[in-house]
């Protein structure tokens, strides 16, 4: 590897989480319908471990939740314990049709969003964006 290619590895971030072009293309569709939204990674109910999309003065983001990052300008959050077992891997939301069994405001078209995921590699472990603090108090 080059001394270049160090320099800009050092100082890019590895996104925790991701999307493709098919959720930011709904995601686009679900805000101007519904204001800003917020994702939390479900922890097992209704259709496992499915990302929810909420308008985001609709939920009510938990003490022990994590924000992993920003997704075409909606905040992501798990739950700390939750995240624990996943903190390890990089996660993907994307889009497929087929209806959902949840309360996320996608399902009502014939699609939910998914996760998708992979392991980091050891380097990208080392340039791992923050998670964001959360302020509860809102």
């Amino acid at each position: 590897m080059s001394t270049a290619s160090l320099t800009e590895t050092s100082t890019t971030l590895v996104a925790r989480v991701s999307l493709t072009k098919a959720a930011e293309e709904l995601i686009d569709n679900l805000r101007a319908d519904n204001g800003e939204l917020l994702f939390h990674q479900s922890g097992g109910c209704c259709d496992g471990s499915q990302p929810m999309c909420y308008p985001i003065k609709e939920f009510r983001i938990g003490m022990n939740d994590v924000c992993l990052g920003t997704i075409h300008g909606c905040n992501f959050y798990m739950s700390g314990d939750q995240f624990e077992y996943w903190k390890h891997t990089q996660l993907t939301i994307d889009v497929v049709k087929g209806r959902g069994a949840s309360f996320s405001l996608e399902i009502p078209f014939g699609v939910r969003f998914i996760t998708l995921s992979r392991l980091f590699t050891d380097e990208e472990l080392e340039h791992l964006a923050p998670l964001i603090a959360i302020d509860n108090n809102d």
